[in-house]
């Protein structure tokens, strides 16, 4: 449905572009400073532990070092609490469908809300992240 012409700019691919691409590009990242995420993120929300993380992440940020796909990162990245719980989904979920997972696991916008008010610092998403590790590796 079109509202004022534009359903395009509700669409995760270009929520992801206009608000995590100017970082992660396409979704491959930048060499040792941001990780990729095309290939990752449908395998990291195919637990519900994985989307609350992901979730997290976006609401909360992250900083400190990351392995992604065996790399090391020194991430550092901004909360995006400006976005709308819907949106923040339709990130995340389009991102979920750019990798090999069918179908591919979809984030909500109930998921992104829960996040939201479970505020923590971005370090302490780092410990989410170490904590998921240790149950299911991630990429």
């Amino acid at each position: 449905m079109f509202l004022n012409g534009c359903s395009r700019h509700k669409s995760g691919h270009f929520l992801y572009g206009s608000n995590c691409g100017i970082c992660h590009h396409g979704g491959q990242g930048m060499a040792g400073s941001v990780p990729p995420l095309t290939g990752r993120i449908d395998r990291i929300a195919s637990t519900p532990e994985g989307k609350r993380y992901l979730a997290a992440v976006l609401m909360n940020g992250l900083s400190g070092p990351i392995k992604a796909n065996g790399v090391a990162y020194e991430a550092e990245m901004p909360p995006f609490r400006y976005l709308s719980d819907e949106d923040a989904a339709q990130i995340l979920t389009y991102l979920s469908s750019q990798g090999t997972t069918k179908p591919a696991p979809v984030i909500t916008a109930a998921d992104v809300a829960e996040a939201r008010a479970h505020r923590v610092g971005a370090s302490g998403v780092a410990t989410l992240r170490e904590t998921l590790g240790q149950s299911n590796p991630l990429p």
